[in-house]
C-alpha cells in the first residue's frame, strides 16, 4: 500500500501524516452534529469495544465466584496473574510480531523509520529496548497491574466499593461504562504531569521515555511507582456507583489500550486493501518532543493547559514559542540571582 498517499516521508525516511491531531469532534463550538456522527462509531471501535469484552471474558471466565474474593488468597491471585500475563504476551506480542519482528509492512506509516533492534542503548537493561521493556512490564506492569485488579475485587466482595447490578440499574451503568474512556483521560493527564515534574521525572518517568522511539513493548515500560501510578485509574470505582465488570474493563482499558499509543505506527495494514488507523500520532509526538499532548486528545486537556502540538508547522511554532518564553524567565532568574549575590 502506497503510505504518500496519507503522508510525507524526509529524507531519513521518517513519515509524518497530511492530517493533523485533532481532539474529539464533541468539544468544536459550534456543535458539528455530522463531524460527531462521522467519530462516533471510533469512539467505540475497535478498540474500547475489545477492551470492554475482553472485561465481560474476564468475568465469565478468569474471575473466582464471589465467596472466594472475600479474602486475599496467593492461589486465585496468581491465577489472576497468569491470564493477564499471557493475555500481555499475546496481545503485545501480535503487535511486536507482525510489525517489527517479520516487518509485514516494512517501514510504511512508521513515524521513526528506525527499528528499536537496530539501536542499541545502554539505557536500557542488556542494551535493548525490547528486552528491558518486557522485563519492566511482567517484572513490574502486570504485577501492580493484577494486584490492584485483585485488591478491588476483594473490596467489592466485601462491600468496601458499591456494585450495581446490571439488571436493576442498565442505565447508570452504561453511563459508566462510556465514562471509562473519559475517566482514563483525565487520570492519565494528571498523573502525566504530575511525573513530569523535576524530581518525578528524573527518578520515575524517564525510564518510560528512555523510548524515544516507541514500539509495542514500551508500552508498559515504566518505573514502579508510575505503574502504581497509572493503575490507580481503578480507585475511581471505589467512589463511582458501579461493577466489578466496569473496573475490570477500566483495569483493561489501561493495561492493553497503551498499545495503540506506543504502537509507532499510524495505520495498520489488514490484508491488501484495509487500514486500522491507530491514532498513536498525539502520543508518539509526546515521546518525540516530551513535553506536549500528555493526554490523547479525547478531551482537549492540552489545549486548555497549553501543551498540545497537532503536528503541524503551527503547532511545532507554539512549542517552540514556549521553550523561548520559558528560557527566557530561567535567563531572567538567573540574572536576578547574580545581580543580588553581586551586591552582597
Amino acid at each position: 500500500m502506497d503510505d504518500l498517499k496519507f503522508g510525507t516521508r524526509n529524507k531519513r525516511g521518517d513519515w509524518t501524516p497530511h492530517a493533523t491531531v485533532q481532539p474529539a469532534p464533541i468539544w468544536q463550538m459550534p456543535p458539528q452534529l455530522k463531524a460527531v456522527l462521522h467519530w462516533l462509531p471510533h469512539y467505540f471501535l475497535p478498540w474500547n469495544v475489545i477492551f470492554a469484552a475482553s472485561a465481560v471474558a474476564y468475568w465469565a471466565w478468569v474471575i473466582p465466584p464471589v465467596e472466594v474474593l472475600r479474602s486475599i488468597q496467593i492461589g486465585w491471585v496468581l491465577w489472576l496473574y497468569a491470564v493477564n500475563a499471557v493475555c500481555v504476551f499475546l496481545f503485545y506480542g501480535a503487535f511486536e510480531l507482525h510489525l517489527y519482528v517479520l516487518r509485514r509492512q516494512g517501514s510504511r506509516f512508521k513515524y521513526n523509520a528506525k527499528f528499536p533492534s537496530e539501536q542499541k542503548s545502554k539505557a536500557f537493561w542488556f542494551e535493548s529496548q525490547v528486552i528491558d521493556s518486557m522485563l519492566r512490564s511482567f517484572l513490574s506492569g502486570v504485577t501492580i497491574w493484577t494486584g490492584l485488579e485483585a485488591l478491588m475485587l476483594w473490596a467489592y466482595a466485601n462491600g468496601y466499593a458499591p456494585w450495581l447490578s446490571f439488571a436493576d440499574n442498565p442505565w447508570t451503568l452504561a453511563l459508566v461504562a462510556l465514562a471509562v474512556p473519559i475517566i482514563h483521560e483525565v487520570h492519565f493527564f494528571l498523573v502525566h504531569r504530575l511525573i513530569h515534574t523535576p524530581f518525578l521525572y528524573k527518578w520515575v518517568h524517564s525510564v518510560h521515555h528512555n523510548s524515544v522511539n516507541p514500539s509495542p513493548w514500551s508500552s508498559l515500560a515504566m518505573h514502579p511507582v508510575e505503574h502504581l501510578l497509572y493503575f490507580g485509574t481503578a480507585f475511581y470505582h471505589l467512589i463511582l456507583p458501579s461493577n466489578p465488570i466496569i473496573m475490570i474493563y477500566q483495569m483493561n482499558f489501561a493495561g492493553f489500550g497503551a498499545i495503540p499509543g506506543h504502537v509507532g505506527f499510524d495505520k495498520i495494514e489488514v490484508g491488501d486493501d484495509r487500514l486500522v488507523d491507530s491514532h498513536a500520532y498525539a502520543h508518539y509526538l509526546h515521546h518525540k518532543y516530551f513535553e506536549v499532548n500528555y493526554g490523547d486528545a479525547l478531551i482537549p486537556l492540552d489545549k486548555w493547559f497549553g501543551t498540545w502540538h497537532d503536528g503541524s508547522p503551527e503547532g511545532e511554532a507554539r512549542m517552540q514559542a514556549r521553550y523561548r518564553k520559558r528560557k527566557e524567565k530561567l535567563a531572567a532568574r538567573k540574572a536576578q540571582l547574580d545581580a543580588k549575590g553581586a551586591t552582597e
